[in-house]
């Protein structure tokens, strides 16, 4: 089945226009990037978008949402009073399913727990025209490479790993629920036109090298923020050896650069892949404007005149990496990983080995890692770790357990889950290993932060490609090198494991397995949705308070964040999962991972007013109580993971006015602004340490509030003392009516009732 051939049919029937058009206005020739972009503005301009300055409104081809971000997403798409949705839309139930027993008892076990949730999604998706996909059908990004992506078309998702869909050449976004309110609603939505970074491949992987390892060696040269502002364009001869889904790997992880997104140009890979998965007719359509769905020839000839960076990798001399731990990227080659185990005192033994998730769950990726089992039941071996499998979609899943896959996972030792995220977001209880205890795991996930996957502060997580997960996962240790290194069988015999192998493609078509894809109404106006108030898991929505025209006085200092500060630490996942679709109960884990830079332990700190040490929440509780408003403080990079907006509104929903950091990352910065909080940066990073424990602190200048024009913050000191210094934002007109109004979603309420 294809779905929305007719919006994909008029998307490519206007690109060329538009393109031509806007060749013209630049004046020189373009990048895929720049033609993507242009082709879904309304009207092109008529002088050239500035790269890292101008903001600009795009339409959007569809819309996706994961079930943990699709409760607030939704539940503010009910406020704002439109019938149904104006984009293509989806909502994919892959998030709350906990990992701990295995795929069909974890299911079973998920359908019951959160029934009133899945009940609340589907019927909203049923009233508004929302495509519903079930839980257990496959993790949104799989399920969206798998029927949605197309080339040269744009989508947004309230999933920081949205940018999957690269990987088949769309300008792929992650974003806030808000974000998507205003796609859903007709509404254009808003990006400051992005840098571009040019990757060019040469060459062809070999060996033990695979597509993870151009993505950990990315991260390792651009850091965690090194993309931040900018899509990562990949270019040159290289991109036509690596699969469809293997550049959806890249571009997944992308998202741990910082960048807005990455993606890969047509090529023969891409309409392999899309005919593969029962869409030949998108191929022939993408054939069609092939000349369009890539950089113009002279990008590829002369990068450096057209990309503000250009980074050039070489596939056929591509180590494999591993990253890790606490952050992906810090990035180790294969050959250098085993000494740093050593140099730095990381676990040796592995304890648990993971593969698939979002990022590398393919039927490349199982095919390769299958490769390795085989040979490990071959030669007498079983794997000493723990090894855990997690097939990226019911498709997957099926396809797998025909071709045999799934029977040398299990010869081998391994346990298969659920086509969930499961351990990736922290869904996972891990039996056997106390909290506290230094332990190693080593997963093919994309985000290994502390404490994300298991809740264990201690637990050591590092980052590589399934194959070599597997490959450490029969070793049971990370200084083993596959490449270099024999294994001591169960026969006492020494033995080596062959690079792997496998088909990027079934030869026999994919299975489909169970259909988990229910439709909406095609009148949906008699759906009745409701959500009792006596519900711990969902939360009908009031307003935001619109801003009362006044300047920010004598706010009581809530926290002042030291070093990172993910939304992982803002509002984790795990356990709290199940309230994402109740705002009040979820705010109890506001700031609960955080390290407060005047000491206490992480997620506390000393209330202002009672000078008792309490969580950060209960402290935003008491302020809000007495009708004070707080201010947080971050360093670097705040907001740095997950799209999830609750690290925004529930700063918002406790009383907070302002959060003012050394800088953000670009996601939280948006959902801050659309939930109409300040978002504030530090016009002089130096004056960070400026900010005592007992300040009060108020935030001026906010009465003549315009971009481009700085804000003045004022501390007044415990001692009486007072100093100010000047402080920057981001808002550009648009952005400024939010705060004023209160929130993005107050604008668009207040148009539709109009």
């Amino acid at each position: 089945m294809i779905f929305n051939l007719d919006m994909i049919e008029k998307v490519y029937g206007g690109m060329r226009s538009k393109v031509d058009q806007a060749r013209k206005v630049v004046g020189r020739p373009l990048t895929l990037t720049e033609k993507i972009l242009y082709a879904h503005l309304e009207t092109i301009p008529s002088t050239p978008m500035t790269r890292g300055k101008d903001y600009a409104d795009f339409f959007p081809d569809r819309v996706a949402m994961q079930d943990a971000t699709a409760q607030m997403a939704l539940l503010q798409f009910m406020s704002a009073g439109i019938p149904t949705v104006a984009v293509p839309s989806t909502v994919h139930c892959d998030h709350l399913i906990q990992a701990e027993l295995g795929a069909v008892k974890d299911l079973d076990k998920a359908n019951s727990e959160n029934k009133e949730v899945y009940d609340f999604l589907a019927s909203v998706s049923e009233k508004y025209g929302i495509g519903f996909w079930k839980p257990g059908a496959g993790i949104i990004h799989q399920v969206v490479l798998e029927n949605y992506a197309f080339p040269g078309g744009m989508m947004i998702g309230t999933d920081s790993h949205t940018p999957n869909a690269g990987g088949l050449g769309m300008i792929a976004i992650g974003v806030g629920g808000a974000d998507a309110v205003d796609v859903m609603a007709g509404m254009t939505w808003e990006l400051k036109w992005p840098k571009v970074i040019g990757i060019k491949l040469t060459g062809k992987l070999n060996g033990w090298a695979s597509a993870k390892d151009v993505i950990l060696k990315v991260a390792g040269i651009l850091t965690v923020k090194g993309g931040t502002g900018a899509i990562v364009e990949y270019f040159g001869e290289g991109t036509k050896s690596i699969s469809a889904t293997g550049k959806g790997t890249i571009c997944n992880m992308g998202a741990e650069i910082g960048a807005t997104t990455s993606l890969f140009p047509y090529d023969a890979k891409l309409a392999d892949y899309l005919k593969s998965t029962s869409r030949a007719e998108v191929a022939k359509l993408a054939d069609q404007v092939a000349d369009l769905l890539q950089a113009d020839p002279e990008v590829s000839s002369n990068p450096s005149a057209y990309y503000d960076q250009v980074i050039e990798i070489n596939l056929s001399e591509l180590e494999p990496h591993i990253n890790g731990p606490f952050t992906p990227d810090l990035a180790w080659p294969l050959s250098k990983f085993g000494a740093a185990v050593k140099e730095n005192g990381y676990p040796d033994e592995l304890k648990v080995g993971l593969i698939g998730s979002c990022t590398n769950s393919s039927y490349e990726d199982m095919e390769r890692s299958a490769s390795v089992a085989r040979q490990a039941v071959t030669k007498n071996l079983k794997a000493k770790a723990e090894f855990v499998i997690t097939p990226g979609s019911e498709q997957i899943r099926a396809t797998i357990e025909r071709d045999g896959q799934m029977e040398a996972f299990s010869k081998v030792g391994g346990v298969v889950l659920a086509n969930a995220c499961g351990p990736c977001i922290g869904q996972w209880k891990r039996h056997g290993q106390k909290d506290g205890e230094k332990n190693s795991i080593i997963t093919s996930y994309n985000r290994n932060f502390t404490g994300r996957n298991d809740g264990n502060n201690a637990t050591h997580a590092f980052v590589a490609s399934p194959e070599i997960v597997t490959a450490f996962s029969i070793a049971g240790s990370l200084s083993f090198n596959p490449v270099t290194d024999k294994l001591k069988n169960e026969k006492g015999e020494l033995v080596t494991l062959d690079p792997p192998s496998g088909d990027e493609l079934p030869k026999r078509g994919f299975d489909p397995g169970e259909n988990g894809f229910i439709a909406p109404a095609k009148d949906g106006s008699g759906v009745k949705i409701s959500v009792s108030p006596s519900s711990d898991r969902l939360q009908i929505l009031t307003p935001f308070t619109p801003w009362d025209g006044k300047d920010y006085t004598e706010l009581h200092l809530l926290m002042k964040a030291k070093g990172k500060c993910t939304t992982d630490h803002i509002s984790p996942a795990g356990p709290w999962l199940k309230f994402r679709g109740h705002l009040d109960n979820i705010s109890n884990n506001l700031f609960i991972g955080a390290v407060n830079s005047f000491g206490h332990e992480p997620g506390k700190g000393k209330n202002q007013v009672s000078g008792e040490v309490k969580s950060f929440s209960a402290n935003a509780r008491d302020y809000k109580a007495s009708g004070t408003g707080w201010i947080a403080i971050g360093d670097e990079n705040y907001g740095e993971g997950s799209s999830r907006e609750h690290a925004a509104m529930e700063p918002r929903w406790l009383g907070g006015k302002a959060i003012l950091v050394k800088s953000f990352a670009r996601i939280h910065e948006t959902n801050l602004k659309k939930q109409g909080m300040l978002a504030l940066t530090f016009k002089n990073p130096a004056d960070y340490d400026k900010i005592q424990e007992g300040d009060r602190i108020s935030v001026k200048g906010l009465t003549s509030f315009t971009p481009g024009k700085p804000l003045t913050l004022e501390l007044k000191h415990a001692d009486g003392s007072v100093e100010s210094f000047e402080v920057n934002h981001t808002y550009n007109d648009q952005q400024i009516e939010w705060f004023k109004a209160g929130s993005a979603l107050n604008l668009i309420a207040a148009k539709s009732n109009q």
